[in-house]
């Protein structure tokens, strides 16, 4: 794994990372930012391209986890909410320094779901938000009617109630529905994966209810892509692929870190690394008896899907052990999200495109395709 060379701070806050010199490169190349999340550290971490340096830009929530992104609208699972922003460009345009910024995330609601300790989420078809509800065992869609709405859940699962008892965690999706999911145990007690997670962990097909793959260190981060289905065998600190005629595991790369949270562009395959503090969770699994606690990782470590190698790290320093979500932002280099800057959000809107007519003209902000269906009036 390479040695990280150049390093960037947010000082407000006191959280530093370190990172090789070509990641800003790859992100040029691929014409994209990163999303990141650490519920341990309660911070979304916005990855962008500076030049000859990473901007790390950290944003506060309340023990973040999964992520969605589609289109303009962007998705995070936190404590006990789901919060939703929209991409507002005529708010990106008025951000300082003038001219940086290409994205600018504004909260549109908050979800209450309470606390079903939530993990990856995905938009699919029907703007339908999935997420994995691991506290009930179960994928549910967010919706205005309930706190959450079940869909699915393991058929070894005999009843929906807040007992944990798979951990479920993983989602990958297929032509806009769920279609993988991952566990850390195929129990039906309460916690009853924690007696086996060195080696309990599943990989399943959501449709049929088959287990495709068994006997993996607390998998995670189930992603269909380029043909495969890639996975993160986390206990054991690698990522790799499933044979889907087999259901053998076939890893292509070893790391410093319990893998968690995947994303794809082009050639490569962004993955969160975590530390992994020592504790009943954590004791016990490969990776925590392969490496000493000093010497794992807590970043995004960019792999090369053909030949396996890690070439490009991120890692956190200080503040920050471990990665839940990591989602690649194309098509937007340099975005921001605002979640705490109330002058801001009281003087930005959005309105409908037929109340344009009300609008002054020098107040309006003309339609960008792709973005907003409404139009963006900033305030002065």
């Amino acid at each position: 794994m390479p040695e990280p060379e150049l390093s960037v701070a947010d000082a407000a806050i006191q959280l530093r990372a370190v990172h090789t010199a070509n990641f800003p490169a790859i992100l040029r190349q691929i014409g994209a930012s990163l999303l990141v999340t650490t519920y341990q550290a309660g911070k979304l971490v916005l990855v962008r391209d500076e030049g000859d340096h990473l901007n790390a830009h950290f944003r506060a929530f309340h023990s973040p986890m999964g992520l969605a992104v589609a289109g303009n609208r962007l998705a995070v699972g936190t404590q006990i909410h789901v919060w939703e922003y929209v991409d507002v460009p005529a708010v990106a345009a008025r951000l300082e320094p003038t001219g940086r910024h290409d994205a600018c995330f504004l909260p549109r609601s908050a979800h209450f779901t309470g606390n079903i300790q939530i993990h990856d989420m995905a938009w699919g078809s029907g703007e339908e938000l999935w997420a994995v509800n691991t506290r009930f065992s179960c994928l549910c869609t967010i919706d205005k009617s309930a706190s959450f709405t079940p869909r699915w859940r393991p058929p070894f699962v005999s009843a929906l109630e807040p007992t944990d008892r798979c951990h479920l965690n993983g989602l990958g999706m297929f032509d806009g529905k769920p279609k993988y999911v991952t566990a850390l145990g195929e129990t039906d007690t309460p916690a009853g994966w924690r007696a086996n997670k060195a080696r309990g962990g599943i990989v399943m097909d959501v449709a049929s209810g088959e287990v495709i793959t068994r006997g993996l260190s607390m998998p995670h981060s189930p992603r269909w892509y380029r043909g495969r289905l890639w996975v993160c065998e986390s206990g054991a600190g690698t990522f790799g692929y499933i044979d889907l005629r087999t259901g053998k595991y076939e890893p292509i790369a070893e790391v410093s870190g319990f893998t968690r949270g995947v994303d794809f562009a082009g050639n490569f395959a962004f993955v969160g690394l975590s530390q992994v503090r020592e504790s009943a969770v954590f004791s016990g699994i490969p990776i925590t008896e392969r490496l000493p606690e000093e010497e794992r990782t807590c970043g995004v470590c960019v792999i090369d899907l053909t030949s396996g190698q890690v070439v490009a790290l991120l890692r956190f320093e200080t503040a920050v052990q471990e990665v839940f979500a990591v989602t690649v932002l194309p098509g937007r280099r340099y975005p921001d999200l605002i979640n705490d800057d109330e002058k801001l959000l009281e003087n930005s809107f959005v309105v409908p495109d037929a109340a344009l007519a009300d609008v002054s003209p020098e107040l309006r902000e003309p339609h960008v395709s792709g973005r907003p269906r409404n139009s963006e009036i900033p305030g002065s």
